[in-house]
């Protein structure tokens, strides 16, 4: 029987996937006899990073993976399976802290990690701040996720070693990230006071650096670096993915707003109380009277906004015309993401394995 490109990529998918949580697992309980070891009373910060890794999409992951595939890497190669490991580690930290810094109760539908803890400080009725100690167990649960990333990373080998382009954009990625993430955090307090007409290029850089490059480009040219790509290759693999990190990311943005709490597993309008300032939101800065901009400016980041803020907020978004300004550039950035895609030299099983994960990643809907 012959199967077609998509069947096998699908099939090769699964079987990745499956590989990529026993590496996650067996790694994990690797560390569970070292924290043991220290003290069972430390345990709850791995069983934290265990539950998180578990679940997820896996986009960067098998971004990795079809990188490397696609550069001419073996199918379901151990190096391969590390280095989308390392990456959800990261991805994992990543979540780790942002749900502290943005103050967020949730994450797919459950408690947080910060959460957790502090629940946890609630129920055996310790002392002293149960908020507190919750984030500063999140903080020390992230920061030990990131060290596990950089373990696994590291247990890929010579092709992940000091000087090799891997590993140069392993390490550029994590820098990337926490300079993306003090961006952001810095524009929340400082934003007001900005110039409104600026705020949709600053909210673009934001998210470049704080979530695009590193929910598709990096994963993917990383995993093209690992096989060996050459450097026209790699270029190649950042036209494709880097519009499709920037529209995924700003869909998400949408549907942090819009989305229906079944798809986002956060309440409705929970970016709003966090004080978000996306390309969304920039837009509507913008683009608003100066009416618009003092209610943005007064309801935005305020964690008691009820449904009826919410709805307002929505509102002004739609009349500014940043809700239809935003879904116009996630339309620019597929249609260019696609575009690169159809030009890279690809062989049919990769190709129709990108082309399925792209499409995923962009057409998300509330």
């Amino acid at each position: 029987m012959t199967f077609s490109p998509v069947e096998t990529a699908r099939e090769e998918q699964a079987a990745y996937r499956d590989l990529l949580g026993t590496e996650l697992e067996d790694f994990l309980a690797l560390q569970h006899s070292v924290l043991e070891d220290i003290s069972g009373e430390a345990l709850p910060l791995l069983d934290a990073v265990r539950n998180l890794a578990r679940g997820g999409k896996r986009l960067r992951g098998l971004l990795a993976y079809w990188g490397w595939r696609g550069a001419g890497g073996a199918a379901l190669h151990p190096e391969a399976v590390k280095a989308g490991a390392a990456l959800e580690l990261f991805q994992s930290a990543a979540l780790i802290h942002d749900d502290i810094i943005d103050r967020s109760d949730t994450r797919r539908g459950g408690p947080s990690v910060h959460r957790i803890f502090s629940m946890a400080h609630a129920e055996s009725d310790w002392h002293l701040d149960g908020s507190h100690f919750g984030s500063s167990a999140g903080i020390l649960a992230g920061d030990l996720c990131l060290s596990f990333s950089e373990e696994m990373f590291s247990a890929v080998g010579p092709r992940a070693a000091h000087g090799t382009e891997a590993r140069r954009i392993f390490n550029r990625m994590r820098t990337e990230v926490m300079a993306g993430q003090y961006l952001d955090i810095l524009e929340e307090v400082a934003g007001p006071g900005h110039d409104p007409e600026h705020a949709v290029v600053r909210a673009l850089n934001i998210l470049r650096y704080k979530a695009a490059k590193y929910t598709t480009e990096h994963p993917l040219t990383l995993g093209g670096a690992l096989a060996g790509a050459r450097p026209e290759f790699l270029a190649g693999y950042s036209r494709f993915s880097l519009p499709l990190g920037e529209a995924f990311q700003l869909r998400d943005d949408v549907l942090g707003v819009f989305g229906d709490p079944q798809t986002t597993g956060k309440p409705a309008g929970d970016d709003l109380r966090e004080g978000k300032r996306t390309v969304l939101i920039a837009y509507a800065l913008s683009r608003g009277s100066e009416d618009a901009r003092e209610e943005i400016t007064a309801r935005l980041g305020d964690p008691e906004l009820d449904d009826d803020g919410v709805d307002r907020l929505r509102g002004i978004l739609r009349d500014t015309g940043a809700l239809e300004a935003t879904e116009e550039l996630i339309s620019r950035h597929t249609e260019a993401a696609f575009s690169a895609l159809a030009a890279l030299p690809l062989d049919d099983v990769p190709r129709a394995a990108l082309d399925a994960l792209a499409h995923s990643a962009v057409k998300r809907s509330a």
